[in-house]
């Protein structure tokens, strides 16, 4: 389950953490997106204090979207230190997700 926080900005977000952030730009409307959410749910217990993961609705916040040239949906990304390191798009299991960012946290 997602814990919600505010944040001033995304920037803030990013700065003030000290995990790496997986952020998960989604849309409601998008069948594939909402799949993803049992696949975050994974993720996050599988990293629980080593991982840090944000969902942005697109159609709420499109600066931020446009920002990190989100052009397809379901898009997730890495950000270690504030700054991008791994673009996920696309649907991904579970077991590939968490292998893949195995490598990378």
């Amino acid at each position: 389950m997602a814990t919600k926080k505010q944040y001033n900005s995304f920037s803030d977000l990013l700065a003030e953490s000290t995990n790496p952030v997986l952020v998960d730009f989604y849309a409601v409307w998008c069948g594939p997106c909402q799949m993803m959410s049992p696949v975050l749910d994974t993720v996050k217990k599988q990293f629980q204090n080593r991982l840090t993961v944000v969902k942005i609705d697109t159609d709420k916040y499109p600066e931020i979207a446009s920002e990190h040239h989100i052009l397809a949906l379901p898009t997730l990304i890495l950000f270690k230190e504030g700054k991008p390191a791994k673009r996920f798009e696309g649907m991904s299991s579970s077991e590939q997700l968490i292998s893949q960012l195995e490598t990378l946290i």
